[in-house]
């Protein structure tokens, strides 16, 4: 570090230092050269001696080494291929081990090919199963191995999409079949019911025997259909004996559940499944509009459900947790709530009786299938009830027709038209009283027990309430029906008389033919009439009012008649003097009441007594009216005479006992109020009549002031007028007088009565 410093002439004095010591060194060098030359030089001359012998060895080394090589060469070629003999072996041996493990892998895989291919797919899964936790685990260093663990969830994911397909096909496949599948089932239902029915009567002996005689009709139809059935069910019994897995292959639902379940979907596949269901279920239960039209459309609606809910049972008791008790007990009940409104609706609109009644047989074999099933069908029985009363309400209106028929028909009022080929005491034939329409009525309304009996049928109910059933049915036929149609019948213009009085007398005969009917329900239920809970028929009173009502008809009618006479009444109310005989319009009148009475000969008496009363004072009433009416103004004495004849005529034919029963002169006092008027005018008896005024024993007592006040100005008006010189002669200036003072005394008793009243 000195050299470098600052120093003068540092670095000479460094030069000349490394000198001197290079010197030193040197002769240090040249000493110990001159110690070792001559070994040096001994070495050499001994190395010069050895080199002939070394260049002789190396002559000889080198011919040994050719001879050797040129022998070890086979000997080299043959432990090489021994070395890649050793190696090949080995190798080969690290292969088959290889191999052996890889193959069952392989053979798996293989075998999960040949199961997707033949469409085992359970079978599949479990093989993928295995392959992922036995198999490929041992071989996962492979390539190949990690494509198989790769293809492994697409090949799961296909086969869920292929079951899925396949349950998708099943399901529109048992859609299509479901009607078939519940035909199928209904039938049978149909089979067994019949069978156990048969059964039963077998066993009771007595109950057929009781039941054959009052429904003989019944069981004859019911036979005859119950053969062309048998016929036919016998060329198609291995069909129905058929079941829905006979019908429908459950495989894919099976195959898809046990896929899903395995792959740890089981929940969805559930889900999935029951949600399709209920839309199916929804679409089931949706009506053709037109359904309510044919008896097929119902058989048809019928059939898709019962096939449904078969194929429902049929999941539940075969596969565990897809379908549960819970689950199809809801689905029913909401199908059940659905099918009553529609049944309600539908039904509505039929106005068949015979179409309500096949629909009723329709529901109860639905409702005895899906029973058989385990379904509560309580509440389409008690929909059948509904059904009834519109089945009633039809029946109703069909025997309204066939009644409006019986009284259309021509010989329905012909009196005795009817011969009976019994009732003793009589030579044959025998005329009755009563028409053709009293025996047809009786039929017809037989022949609604039976149409009400047929729905009655079946529907698991006791014979008290099927006796109570047709009871209440019947009086509605009497008390609605069959009045309705009598009123209608004798409010009718173009009823005569006479067809009035063979009403009252056909209602006297069907009233007393009620308890024949009576005898025929209970007859055709076994229920007695002494039951508590027994209704009674309401046809008395229905035949009652209609008698009543046709009654009233022909006092109505007689007084229209009556009437008509007097409207052609033509009096001269200014004639000086009568002609001296009745007038002719009256005549006429009282011809047509004398042989009108005379067909009331088959009456009651108290109904013709009081149509020949209630007659003689409409007569009397009306000329009353006529002496009376505001329109005429004037009336002579010899006006006043005829009018006597007149009446004197109707006092006759009242006298004459037109209808017998009548006491006395009772039915004479029906003109009495006419009788004591005339007399007052035709005697001019005034001065006893305003004596005794207001006295019981007055002769006059039934003459009101009123009336003989406006009569008598009427004929004061008519005195004036005809007596231009009745000035002139004493006797008419009197009787002018005095029927003028009479007037006034008149008036001032009228107005003493108005100021009394």
């Amino acid at each position: 570090r000195s050299v470098y410093d600052d120093q003068p002439n540092a670095h000479q004095r460094f030069m000349e230092k490394l000198d001197a010591c290079i010197r030193n060194h040197d002769r240090e060098i040249e000493k110990m050269c001159n110690f070792h030359h001559q070994g040096f030089v001994d070495a050499i001359t001994e190395l010069l001696k050895v080199r002939a012998d070394a260049e002789k060895l190396k002559v000889q080394v080198t011919d040994t080494n050719r001879r050797l090589q040129d022998a070890g060469k086979e000997v080299i070629a043959q432990t090489e291929e021994i070395i890649r003999c050793r190696v090949q072996q080995r190798n080969i041996t690290t292969v088959v081990e290889k191999l052996q493990l890889c193959l069952p892998v392989l053979e798996m895989y293989s075998k999960l090919k040949e199961q997707m291919n033949v469409k085992r797919y359970y079978s599949a899964l479990k093989t993928m199963e295995q392959l992922e936790n036995q198999y490929l685990p041992r071989v996962s260093q492979y390539r190949f191995c990690q494509i198989m663990i790769e293809n492994l969830p697409k090949l799961r994911e296909e086969i869920k999409e292929i079951s899925m397909s396949d349950l998708k096909d099943f399901l529109e496949s048992i859609r299509k079949h479901s009607d078939r599948i519940g035909e199928t089932a209904m039938k049978q239902a149909q089979q067994q019911k019949i069978f156990s029915t048969a059964l039963q009567k077998q066993n009771n002996v007595n109950y057929g025997r009781n039941m054959h005689l009052s429904r003989n009709r019944i069981l004859e139809s019911k036979n005859e259909i119950t053969l062309k059935r048998t016929f036919e069910e016998d060329d198609e019994h291995e069909e129905e004996m058929l079941t829905a897995q006979d019908l429908v292959d459950f495989s894919p639902v099976y195959r898809c559940l046990h896929i899903y379940s395995v792959l740890g979907d089981g929940e969805i596949f559930e889900n999935y499944y029951r949600k399709q269901r209920r839309k199916q279920a929804r679409l089931v239960l949706q009506p053709q509009s037109s359904m309510h039209e044919t008896v097929e459309g119902y058989r048809r609606y019928f059939s898709q459900i019962v096939g449904f809910f078969v194929v429902e049972d049929h999941i539940l008791h075969v596969t565990q947790g897809l379908v549960t008790r819970t689950y199809t007990d809801e689905l029913w009940n909401m199908a059940l709530s659905k099918i009553i409104a529609v049944l309600r609706t539908h039904s509505s609109y039929c106005s068949d009786p015979d179409l309500v009644l096949e629909l009723k047989n329709l529901i109860v074999v639905f409702a005895d299938t899906l029973q058989g099933y385990g379904f509560p069908v309580n509440r389409l029985f008690d929909l059948l009830f509904e059904i009834r009363d519109q089945y009633n309400e039809t029946l109703l209106k069909k025997w309204s027709g066939l009644f409006r028929l019986v009284f259309q028909n021509k010989r329905a009022f012909c009196i005795a038209s009817l011969y009976y080929l019994f009732f003793s005491q009589q030579s044959f034939p025998k005329k009755l009283p009563m028409s053709q329409s009293v025996p047809q009525i009786y039929i017809q309304v037989k022949e609604f027990i039976y149409a009400s009996l047929k729905f009655s049928e079946s529907l698991h109910r006791s014979s008290t309430e099927i006796d109570d059933m047709l009871r209440k049915s019947t009086n509605l036929l009497l008390t609605r029906t069959l009045s309705s149609c009598l009123q209608n019948l004798i409010k009718k213009p173009h009823i005569g008389l006479t067809e009035l009085v063979q009403i009252i007398i056909n209602t006297t005969h069907l009233e007393q033919a009620c308890k024949y009917l009576e005898d025929f329900i209970s007859n055709i239920t076994n229920i007695s009439q002494v039951t508590v809970h027994t209704a009674r028929l309401y046809g008395l009173s229905t035949f009652k009012d209609a008698r009543h009502a046709a009654e009233g008809e022909i006092y109505t009618k007689l007084n229209q008649k009556i009437d008509e006479f007097i409207q052609i009444a033509d009096y001269d109310w200014t004639m000086s003097e009568s002609d001296g005989r009745a007038s002719g319009y009256l005549m006429d009148l009282i011809n047509f009441l004398r042989s009108t009475f005379q067909v009331f000969t088959h009456l009651p008496g108290k109904v013709a007594q009081t149509a020949c009363m209630s007659a003689c004072q409409h007569l009397s009433m009306s000329l009353m009216q006529m002496l009376l009416d505001s329109e005429l103004r004037q009336i002579s004495m010899g006006a006043i005479q005829q009018f006597n004849l007149d009446v004197i005529q109707c006092e006759l034919f009242a006298s004459s006992e037109p209808v017998p029963g009548f006491q006395g002169d009772t039915l004479q006092l029906a003109f009495i109020d006419l009788r004591q008027l005339l007399d007052l005018f035709m005697v001019w008896d005034w001065s006893t009549y305003l004596a005794d005024y207001g006295q019981a024993t007055s002769k006059y007592l039934r003459v009101n002031p009123s009336t003989a006040l406006t009569l008598l100005e009427k004929m004061k008006d008519s005195s004036k007028k005809n007596n231009i010189f009745a000035q002139f002669r004493k006797n008419d200036r009197d009787k002018q007088k005095l029927i003028e003072t009479v007037v006034k005394q008149l008036r001032s008793l009228v107005n003493g009565m108005s100021q009394h009243t």
